[in-house]
C-alpha cells in the first residue's frame, strides 16, 4: 500500500510517499480502509521533532493523527466493531496517512451519517481538544461570556459552536479569510485582530477566554487582563500565568484521546448542532505541499487528505 512517512526529522521535504506492505491487525485491533486522514498543525511538530518528549515516535513513521473510513479487517479479541462498519478516531500512534491504518478497537467510535465519511476525519483531534476546553476545564454554562482567541482554526471552529451549544455569548477573534466560517458557526462578534485588538473591541470583560492561538506567552498573558475576577483562562498551546491578585484561574491542558467525549460530539454533528468545516480537500500525496502552506500561513481550519 502507500503510505506518507517520514524517515528523518526535518523541513517538509523530509515526507515520502512509499510503498509498504499492508498492515495486520493484532489482538484487539482492526484494519481501516482510509477514506481521510486530516491535517493538523500539531503534525509540524512532529516532523520537525519538537514534540519528542510528548510523542516519541520511531522512525520511519507514517504521518496521520485521526482517522475515518471502513474496517475490513479485524483481529482477536475484538467484538465491540465488525468488518463494514464506517468508523473514526484519534491514532495517538499515527498511520491514518496511508490507504490502510491499524487502530486499537476500543479508540474508535462509530462516524457521523450526516456528513461524509471523509470530511468526518476532520473530527477527532480538533473536536476533542474544543471539547474537553469548553466542558472539562473552562466548563463553559449559560450566559456566560466567551472569548475565543483563534477560532479560525480548527479547534476554534470547534469551540465556538460547543461554547454557542452551552448557551454563551461568544466573541470569536478570526482574519479576514475566516471571517465568514466563524459567522456560521455561532459567534455573536467578531474580532479583526489584523486590524483591531481585541481589548478595545469588548464592552465589559468576559468570563472565559479560551486561547487557541500558538504565540509567545507573552503575548497570551494580556488576555488575563479581559477576564473578570473568578474568571477563567484556558490555552491549548502555551501556558498562561494569571497574577496571584487577579483571582482568575488559569488552565494549560494536552487533550487526551476520549471516545466517550468523540461519540458526543458525533451525536451533535448528526442532529446539526455541530458543523463539520472543510476548508479543503487534498490527495494524501499533496501532504508536504500543506505542511509548507501550513508553515507560510497559507491554510485556515481543517484540510483532509485522501487517499
Amino acid at each position: 500500500m502507500k503510505a506518507i512517512r517520514i524517515h528523518r526529522y526535518g523541513d517538509a521535504s523530509v515526507i515520502r510517499h512509499d510503498d509498504i506492505p499492508r498492515p495486520v491487525p493484532g489482538l484487539g485491533e482492526v484494519l481501516i480502509s482510509v477514506a481521510a486522514t486530516s491535517f493538523n498543525p500539531s503534525d509540524i511538530g512532529v516532523r520537525l521533532g519538537l514534540l519528542r518528549s510528548v510523542f516519541p515516535i520511531a522512525l520511519p513513521y507514517t504521518l496521520g493523527g485521526e482517522v475515518a473510513g471502513t474496517i475490513v479487517e479485524v483481529g482477536d479479541g475484538v467484538h465491540t466493531v465488525a468488518v463494514g462498519d464506517r468508523v473514526i478516531g484519534r491514532l495517538d500512534g499515527g498511520g491514518a496517512a496511508a490507504e490502510y491504518a491499524v487502530a486499537a478497537a476500543d479508540t474508535l467510535v462509530a462516524a457521523p451519517t450526516a456528513v461524509p465519511l471523509a470530511h468526518a476525519a476532520a473530527i477527532p483531534i480538533a473536536g476533542l481538544t474544543a471539547w474537553q476546553a469548553v466542558f472539562e476545564h473552562a466548563g463553559i454554562t449559560s450566559g456566560q461570556r466567551v472569548l475565543v482567541s483563534g477560532a479560525g482554526g480548527g479547534v476554534g471552529g470547534f469551540a465556538v459552536q460547543l461554547a454557542k451549544y452551552a448557551g454563551a455569548h461568544v466573541i470569536a477573534t478570526a482574519g479576514p479569510r475566516s471571517t465568514e466560517a466563524v459567522r456560521r458557526f455561532g459567534a455573536d462578534q467578531i474580532v479583526d485582530y489584523t486590524t483591531t485588538p481585541v481589548a478595545g473591541a469588548l464592552d465589559e470583560p468576559v468570563d472565559v477566554v479560551l486561547n487557541l492561538v500558538a504565540v509567545d506567552a507573552g503575548q497570551v498573558t494580556p488576555l488575563v487582563s479581559l477576564v473578570r475576577p473568578g474568571g477563567v483562562v484556558v490555552s491549548i498551546t502555551v501556558p498562561v500565568e494569571a497574577p496571584a491578585d487577579s483571582r482568575v484561574t488559569a488552565t494549560h491542558f494536552v487533550a487526551r484521546n476520549d471516545t466517550s467525549h468523540l461519540a458526543a460530539l458525533v451525536k451533535l454533528v448528526d442532529i446539526g448542532a455541530v458543523l463539520v468545516d472543510i476548508s479543503a480537500s487534498r490527495p494524501l500525496t499533496d501532504l508536504a505541499s500543506v505542511h509548507r502552506d501550513a508553515e507560510s500561513g497559507r491554510t485556515r481550519g481543517k484540510i483532509i487528505l485522501v487517499p
